[in-house]
């Protein structure tokens, strides 16, 4: 059975010609392929769940959304989902922005595509997290000096994605509140609600209330 992956980077020439170099193999099968972060959420959210990839080679620096921040949204809404950087850049703070957002691996791109394949496998397989020698070094590094500290900064900044009153809508949900209880503590109808809360599913790329409600749960966006 082949493994379903996805491929996302911004420079349509680097996307054919992985997703080439990658499509010879015989157990690999590229589902689509994406030109940033939300072009990648949109394309997830409109495929059905069996039609999903199990990985996805996520380029880092892309317009729109970057690398790393679809990779924080895409773990918040499919935490199943497996992410292996692939990307030009070996600097500590990108390799630290992306492992602590949930990459599974992080190669470079000059690595030959039996060996990207290779790792490929050994994510959907053993469960291993890849990395390119270089940046396995600079991991050990990091790991050794860096002392990982939750601050309010890790938050997805939901301010930029959402108006003033689609975040007052989106708290009252997660309070349990239903579209007639929001309209009224509002002093809105149920069809501006509704509206509202349709706005905020596709900003954030969720399908449902227990979808958005566990994203802001898990990002305590709402936390006095």
């Amino acid at each position: 059975m082949k493994i379903p992956i996805a491929i996302v980077d911004d420079n349509n020439q680097n996307r054919r010609s992985l997703a080439d170099q990658i499509g010879y193999s015989e157990e690999i099968e590229v589902r689509f392929t994406a030109k940033n972060g939300n072009d990648f959420l949109a394309q997830m959210k409109a495929l059905p769940l069996n039609m999903h990839p199990a990985v996805v080679l996520m380029d880092i620096e892309m317009p729109e959304m970057k690398g790393t921040e679809a990779v924080k949204y895409g773990r918040q809404i499919y935490p199943d989902l497996k992410f292996l950087m692939l990307t030009v850049f070996d600097d500590d703070d990108m390799i630290f922005e992306a492992i602590k957002n949930g990459a599974s691996g992080y190669l470079l791109k000059d690595e030959k595509p039996s060996t990207i394949i290779d790792h490929i496998h050994q994510l959907t397989e053993i469960g291993g997290a890849p990395m390119s020698p270089s940046i396995a070094r600079k991991a050990l590094s990091l790991l050794s000096k860096a002392q990982i500290v939750e601050t309010d900064d890790v938050k997805p900044d939901i301010s930029r994605r959402l108006s003033e009153r689609e975040r007052d809508v989106l708290k009252l949900v997660v309070e349990g509140k239903d579209y007639r209880a929001i309209a009224e503590k509002l002093f809105l109808s149920t069809h501006t609600i509704r509206k509202h809360i349709a706005n905020i599913y596709e900003k954030l790329y969720v399908n449902s209330k227990a979808q958005v409600i566990n994203m802001a749960l898990q990002s305590k966006w709402f936390d006095s």
